[in-house]
């Protein structure tokens, strides 16, 4: 049985420069260079190279490429033990780690506070975090995936586009078993770590709320459920709790397709349209007495088509979502607030295990907390 392209290739480079054909202070083949002569993945390239860094027979410099190391020179006394010198992880060649982080974008709602215990995880293990935003666009995620791996980074934490679309970048990371694990989604068909709030369970205790207020005809706002995991996840929390209650599942009371939250399509425009949207909805039926958002922006456009409606909120309409930020526009809604600096942090730990050779759990799922605000009261009025 053959070796494996990354041993072949070090094994080549290895003799290359005990032959003398790379002297000391040489640079020696780009990741990208070394990937594209031997028709392999940028993965397979970096793992040849830091291979190589292991034996001291080159030095890895980020941003400027790999040079062979003078055997008579000292190695840096951080790469004998990772993690020895005040906490502090170093990668192979001797460098601190960098741990990269792709997510779609990030706002007071949802994603500063991930961005928060991912930050705090690398100070306290002396690594560093970098970041680059998608805005949900598939091109961009596979550009900034292999611009992390340009980079030399030793880990990726990924917030995968919208929609059940994951990109040949991520499968190569599956393929070559890169260190990396996934934030609020879980990829279908991918074998990979994920760490999300529980959504199911957070939609459902929601929901439950609303039917302890003695709302019956709840109305769902909702982008397109072909999210990865969480949307679905949600859905099926919201349709559990009516079961478990007796009550009917009125899809005709859903929007599913509240389109101006999604981050290529954040415009005033696109709000305006849903705002309309929701107001329509709201006279035609007319039962309709509570509102679950599935996010704070969309709660944000429920409570501008109330007012636009002359429609007071909690006393005609109570609206529960997801998620709502300390200081919020109109007041704060009823909402299920997720652990984004605790699903940071185990998602930063979670990639520096992995890089270790150590096992993380296939997904890592968090409780929601049911966080009272001003916009919920008791059902006692229908619109005709």
């Amino acid at each position: 049985m053959s070796a494996p392209m990354y041993e072949r290739i070090f094994e080549a480079l290895r003799e290359e420069i005990r032959s003398g054909r790379y002297g000391v202070g040489d640079r020696v083949p780009s990741e990208k260079e070394l990937a594209d002569a031997h028709r392999v993945s940028r993965i397979t390239s970096k793992k040849a190279l830091e291979m190589l860094a292991e034996e001291g027979l080159i030095v890895r410099r980020p941003g400027r490429g790999s040079f062979v190391a003078d055997p008579a020179a000292k190695p840096p006394a951080a790469a004998a033990a990772p993690g020895a010198k005040n906490g502090a992880r170093i990668g192979r060649g001797g460098e601190k780690l960098l741990i990269g982080l792709v997510m779609t974008d990030f706002g007071d709602s949802y994603g500063t506070g991930l961005i928060y215990g991912m930050e705090e995880a690398s100070r306290r293990n002396g690594s560093y975090l970098i970041l680059r935003r998608t805005f949900g666009i598939p091109s961009y995620e596979e550009e900034a995936i292999r611009g992390m791996l340009e980079l030399g980074v030793d880990g990726l934490i990924i917030f995968p586009a919208q929609g059940e679309f994951f990109n040949a970048e991520i499968l190569k990371l599956v393929i070559d078993k890169f260190p990396f694990v996934l934030v609020d989604r879980q990829l279908k068909g991918i074998s990979a770590g994920s760490i999300s709030s529980d959504n199911a369970a957070g939609a459902k205790k929601g929901a439950e709320y609303l039917f302890g207020l003695g709302h019956k005809h709840i109305a769902l706002l909702t982008p397109p459920p072909t999210d990865t995991t969480a949307v679905e996840d949600r859905i099926e929390g919201f349709v559990q709790a009516h079961a478990e209650k007796g009550i009917v599942v009125d899809r005709e009371l859903w929007i599913e397709d509240i389109l101006s939250t999604l981050p290529m399509a954040y415009t005033e425009e696109n709000k305006g349209k849903d705002i309309d949207k929701i107001a329509r909805h709201l006279q035609e039926h007319p039962e309709i007495t509570a509102i679950f958002a599935m996010e704070y922006n969309i709660a944000l456009l429920a409570n501008r088509a109330a007012q636009q409606l002359g429609r007071k909120v909690p006393e005609d309409l109570s609206i529960v979502c997801f998620d709502c930020p300390e200081g919020s526009e109109a007041f704060p809604f009823t909402h299920l607030r997720q652990k984004q600096e605790e699903m940071g942090r185990l998602a930063y730990e979670s990639v520096l295990k992995l890089r270790e050779g150590q096992s993380v759990p296939g997904k890592i799922t968090l409780d929601a907390e049911l966080v009272v605000g001003r916009s919920t009261a008791a059902a006692h009025r229908v619109h005709s």
